[in-house]
């Protein structure tokens, strides 16, 4: 009887090498595909047809948007997580939930092994291997692409020995999209210096002129943009995306640290990931007292870190997971955002929790909550500590000039 495997696929060089190197090795191959807001229907379909012709035995398509978002993305949103303050963790996040389907599969199909096509270069192997180990102990992880060092031509040429007929030809930029943003690799982020082209885009800017927008949040989560509600925060994040996408907001390059401890650099576009963190954020800081969103910042920055080096199923997580959900309480309201070319601009917020509430007194003029007074006697009582310590020193001062002349 034939061994099983799990193969997690896309249909590119490197997984369908992996296809027919496992038939070569007599596997029965079950390959998966977890769509995490980067496929449309007829791609699934095209991708689909490609790995039964070339001969898998079962074929699985996994639609994870929302579990993607239920499981991380709202998490990220409510830590308002920028990687090194620029990158929304977009395809180190979805690595997670396409490892932990594909663990998932394999536990449900008895797999004697599973495999994954990523080199030995990057963070992706570490993310999948650490999910694997956990979930699938004593499964066999096999990674053909990072175990036999082949280069792009020695595939190539195997495959075309097995008479697979595909598209050879190597696109001058790696596009990887997803839910939470997409990740464009090429020649300028090999090198500390250069900008992606315009042409590298994926989106590329058709809107010029200005627009108003207005993203509506309850308890942290996005429901509603310029007015219009949806069922789910992932198609309000999808719908925020084709209005802001087209003004090339969002684009940038990030420079990160690798799992493996060698640096790196990739570029981005996440329109409706970095207006939502930033509108989040003006929304959070009229809501929350100072005390909340000092505590959430520090335990959010090394959330983000963790979940980025694959650490998804630490219990910590969980506990920062409850620590960050009990903060977005009284997260509600409106924000309010002006769209330009390249660039956007939060305008204000409006919410039933606003803390700058004007029947509170206004900052810099009058307050209706205490007196000229209560201030002086406050400040007197809230420097005391201090005034003590300047005392004391000044005292010691003192004695040690005075010995000094003596």
């Amino acid at each position: 009887m034939a061994k099983s495997i799990v193969l997690g696929f896309s249909g590119g060089l490197d997984t369908t090498f992996c296809v027919k190197h496992f038939q070569d090795k007599g596997y029965d191959i079950h390959s998966i595909i977890v769509n995490t807001g980067g496929f449309s229907e007829d791609e699934l379909k095209k991708i689909e047809a490609h790995a039964y012709q070339l001969g898998v035995k079962t074929h699985t398509a996994v639609n994870a948007i929302e579990n993607y978002y239920d499981r991380i993305v709202k998490y990220l949103i409510f830590g308002n997580v920028l990687k090194n303050n620029t990158y929304p963790l977009s395809v180190s996040a979805e690595r997670l939930v396409q490892a932990l389907h594909m663990a998932e599969h394999a536990k449900k199909l008895g797999a004697d092994a599973v495999a994954h096509g990523s080199t030995g270069a990057g963070n992706d192997q570490v993310r999948f291997d650490m999910i694997l180990n956990t979930v699938t102990p004593g499964i066999e992880i096999i990674t053909p692409i990072r175990d036999l060092k082949l280069s792009r031509e020695a595939e190539i040429a195997y495959l075309k020995e097995k008479g697979v007929e595909m598209n050879f030809e190597k696109a001058a930029y790696s596009i990887n999209k997803g839910l939470w943003g997409t990740s464009v690799g090429g020649k300028e982020t090999l090198s500390s210096n250069g900008f992606l082209p315009d042409e590298a885009w994926p989106t590329q800017v058709t809107k010029t002129e200005p627009e108003s927008l207005k993203l509506s949040f309850v308890k942290g989560e996005l429901t509603a943009v310029n007015g219009q509600q949806f069922d789910h925060p992932t198609k309000a994040i999808q719908q925020l995306q084709q209005i802001a996408g087209p003004f090339g907001i969002g684009r940038d390059i990030h420079v990160g640290d690798t799992i493996i401890g060698i640096k790196g650099r990739v570029g981005f576009e996440a329109a409706a990931p970095v207006i939502i963190i930033k509108a989040h954020h003006s929304l959070e800081k009229h809501v929350l007292t100072k005390w909340q969103l000092s505590w959430k910042d520090q335990i959010a920055a090394f959330y983000g870190n963790w979940l980025h080096e694959g650490q998804i199923l630490d219990p910590v997580m969980r506990d920062m997971e409850a620590m960050m959900t009990s903060a977005q309480k009284h997260v509600t309201g409106d924000v309010f955002i002006q769209l330009y070319p390249y660039r956007f601009q939060v305008l204000g917020i409006e919410s039933p929790f606003d803390l700058m509430s004007a029947k509170f007194g206004k900052y810099g003029e009058m307050n209706s909550g205490w007196t000229g007074e209560d201030v002086r006697g406050f400040s007197k009582i809230f420097g005391n500590q201090v005034a003590i310590y300047e005392s004391i020193k000044a005292s010691e001062a003192n004695e040690e000039a005075q010995e000094k002349t003596q």
